[in-house]
């Protein structure tokens, strides 16, 4: 009887196709992920860095049933001007109150106290935006 060969021996004639297909995947997978990584790192290098006007609620204080008094810290470029958005809350978290204030001061960072004027007696305040103005 002849003894019947299943296949070629093992390392012997390079790699099988399933290898070839294997190692080809690895390097598809590796060069888009670290292409994926590069993008989300632009996009969140670009979000940081081209934000020229940030701001943040420090306090607010109620100061009648038809206006609030909020602090705000605001932090920009020298000769930017930017605008931010606050607005007031009553109890039940219905808005009250909304309005833009507008920092064109030549200084990069400042403390502000600006009046909100509400329609119902306000629990709180909250910054909504700063944006620059272009």
């Amino acid at each position: 009887m002849a003894a019947v060969r299943e296949g070629l021996p093992d390392g012997r004639y390079g790699r099988s196709a399933d290898a070839r297909a294997d190692r080809t995947l690895k390097i598809v997978g590796a060069v888009l992920g670290a292409g994926l990584l590069a993008l989300i790192a632009w996009f969140g290098y670009d979000y940081i860095a081209g934000q020229d006007v940030s701001g943040r609620l420090t306090g607010f204080k109620v100061v009648a049933d038809d206006a609030v008094e909020v602090r705000l810290e605001i932090t920009k470029e020298k000769d930017a001007t930017g605008v931010c958005t606050v607005r007031t809350l009553d109890e039940y978290h219905d808005e009250v109150g909304r309005k833009d204030f507008t920092f064109g001061q030549h200084q990069e960072d400042m403390v502000k106290v600006v009046t909100v004027r509400t329609t119902a007696r306000a629990t709180s305040a909250e910054l909504i935006d700063c944006t620059p103005v272009r």
